[in-house]
């Protein structure tokens, strides 16, 4: 049976990537808690003649045994595999992949005299730190996993007794650690955001109106609402607690160590995580509590409400989607299209109302993995539609996450070409069909083709699409067919891009031409030959050129990095970026009227809806692609 025991948090570090200790915590609390179960294990033990050293580190001796670890794995992560030059006690000595994210060090002490075992530590990295988390496990769990870095066979199968995936099933602290270390993350790179939730610009008239201006296209522009988390009796809303973003994309960002210190000591102020979130813990700190705020006393507050909202009530929903793809047009591989999606909600309610809501479409979304946001409440489910009952928290939150199958066809099919007809020239061919089937108030905002070649120098491109508008970048072009502010709505349109491309010329000249028929002599004779015999020989040269064309450039590429798998050959796919509004693709929605909120409040209910592409690829049709075959259900 797993452990009851809540999430503790011993000590926690942050590594830059120079691996230095940019910031480092301590809970004394949780080590003497640990302390005293090491005692009480040792003693137990004392026959065995075995005992747990009840020590932690200092920063200096985890940075040495880090930095070690990484020279010794291969990597900070590590392998995850057991590998010839693994050593035993180490982490790929015990063959799981977990061991890239679940750590150990051997930690040497300053004055050399004695070595100990430091495990589990969650690793996360954010950005160009190194955030890791020790939790706080009982002694006979660690005796476990050291047991495991010592076995002479490998891996472990599936449910077997004695593996770290029963061990770690045990340890519910270990997903307390890593959602603990995932808040951190965020906060010192700057990207505790709220999710989005767009609603009109101006205000919604309703009824008929609303349903006559969304069939025909017109609808105001959206805006999304800020992140603001609770709102004071004298001001109204308040943006607390909000980051600035536009640090966020550097990776250098210095650690702001008060934000990061305000939020453990109200979040774990003893090591035992209370509040993760950030939000709360502002919203707190800026307007702390009065009288007023506090419930009635026959209502009990959730966790996840600390703080009560005053002013204006409404509720806001939006529901977004992510479509991801990988389309084929071959007869042998079947197209793959899935849907990503989630529910943000924000309800701007005063006191502790339950809200219930059902959910529509779910049959033709067909649901594949549904979870919920923890006030919720499933009560009810049909083979079309579920109610769910929940009491919303402060700000903006996810309501639901959930992956489908796609409804109606793709919002944008067809085909891409391209084949290499020199060493440093390639023709290309587009032909694509976007928003076939859809109709308003369906609206595509934009939609844009990218087409990457990151091992190679482009030099200039030639052709004219049948829409839209072409740029150049040192390694893509980008087609932009549908440009965002004149999307099109209630209608499909058909774009067309033949071209050709050069690049700078990268490999060597020597590559072989086929020993029959070089170059100038296929020149010859197409210019002095007309016998059909030679058509065919000119033919037959031109594969044994692109045949030997391809090992050469398969010899010289250099070989990609994991995180770019199918960059593989350089020029195999192209990229669609768009953005639909007005609908869902998976069908499912939800009505705004049948939202009802207990204890009865005056407050609207507004929708929007959004759909967006994830990594939605097309593969050259004359070239070789990944594909996976899907298992069978029976």
């Amino acid at each position: 049976m797993p452990s009851s025991s809540p999430c503790s948090i011993r000590a926690l570090w942050i590594l830059s990537s120079q691996d230095n200790v940019a910031f480092s915590r301590r809970f004394p609390v949780v080590e003497k808690r640990w302390r005293l179960a090491c005692a009480r294990e040792n003693e137990r033990s004392e026959s065995v003649g075995y005992s747990v050293l009840p020590l932690l580190p200092t920063d200096p001796e985890l940075v040495s045994a880090f930095s070690e670890r990484k020279r010794r794995e291969g990597s900070a992560q590590g392998f995850g595999i057991r590998l010839a030059q693994s050593t035993q006690g180490s982490d790929s000595w015990v063959d799981d992949p977990i061991t890239r994210h679940i750590i150990s060090l051997s930690i040497k002490r300053e004055g050399g005299e004695e070595e100990f075992m430091l495990w589990p530590l969650v690793l996360h990295t954010k950005g160009s730190y190194y955030i890791i988390i020790l939790p706080f496990v009982e002694p006979q769990q660690f005796k476990a996993y050291e047991k495991l870095c010592t076995r002479s066979d490998c891996g472990g199968s599936v449910g077997e007794e004695y593996s770290l995936s029963s061990l770690l099933y045990n340890l519910p602290c270990i997903t307390g650690a890593i959602m603990v270390a995932h808040t951190v993350g965020d906060i010192i790179t700057g990207d505790v955001v709220d999710p989005d939730v767009v609603i009109s610009s101006s205000p919604s008239v309703g009824g008929l109106l609303d349903s006559l201006t969304g069939s025909i296209g017109i609808s105001a522009r959206a805006k999304p609402v800020g992140a603001s988390v609770a709102a004071s009796s004298t001001s109204g809303a308040s943006a607390v607690g909000t980051i600035a973003m536009d640090a966020s994309k550097s990776t250098s960002r210095p650690i702001d160590k008060d934000a990061l210190l305000t939020f453990l000591s109200s979040s774990m102020p003893f090591g035992t995580p209370l509040d993760l979130d950030f939000a709360h813990v502002s919203v707190i700190k800026a307007h702390g509590f009065s009288s007023s705020d506090l419930p009635p006393a026959e209502l009990k507050q959730p966790a996840w409400k600390p703080y009560l909202h005053k002013g204006k009530q409404r509720m806001l929903f939006m529901i977004h989607e992510t479509i991801n793809a990988a389309m084929y047009d071959r007869d042998e591989i079947p197209d793959s299209i899935s849907i990503t999606g989630q529910v943000n909600c924000r309800a701007d309610l005063e006191g502790l109302p339950d809200v219930s809501l059902p959910l529509s479409g779910l049959k033709n979304a067909s649901m594949e993995i549904v979870s919920f946001h923890h006030c919720v409440q499933v009560s009810e489910h049909g083979d079309d539609k579920q109610a769910l009952m929940f009491s919303p928290p402060l700000g903006n939150f996810v309501l639901m996450r959930y992956q489908a199958l796609c409804g109606p066809d793709p919002p944008v099919k067809g085909f891409y070409q391209l084949s290499m007809v020199s060493e440093d020239e390639g023709a290309f061919l587009f032909k694509l069909q976007l928003m076939e089937g859809y109709r308003a108030p369906f609206s595509m905002d934009f939609c844009t083709v990218s087409m990457p070649f990151p091992r190679r120098r482009v030099l200039s491109f030639d052709g004219n699409p049948s829409t839209g508008t072409v740029s150049m970048t040192e390694h893509s072009l980008e087609w932009k067919i549908v440009t965002s502010g004149r999307g099109i709505t209630g209608k499909s349109i058909e774009a067309t891009f033949p071209g050709t491309i050069k690049f700078f010329f990268f490999f060597s000249r020597t590559i072989q031409r086929g020993p029959s028929l070089p170059r100038s002599v296929s020149r010859n004779m197409v210019e002095e030959d007309t016998h059909s015999d030679a058509e065919q020989d000119t033919a037959n040269n031109t594969l044994n050129i692109e045949d030997n064309l391809m090992e050469k450039m398969n010899k010289d590429l250099e070989s990609v990095d994991l995180e770019e798998p199918f960059c593989w050959q350089a020029y195999n796919y192209a990229k669609v970026s768009f953005k639909i509004i007005g609908g869902t693709l998976s069908g499912m929605s939800i009505d705004p009227k049948s939202v009802s909120i207990y204890p009865a409040l005056k407050a609207p209910v507004e929708l929007s809806m959004q759909a967006s592409s994830g990594e939605y690829i097309l593969w050259n049709t004359l070239g070789k692609c990944p594909s996976a075959v899907s298992p069978k259900v029976y």
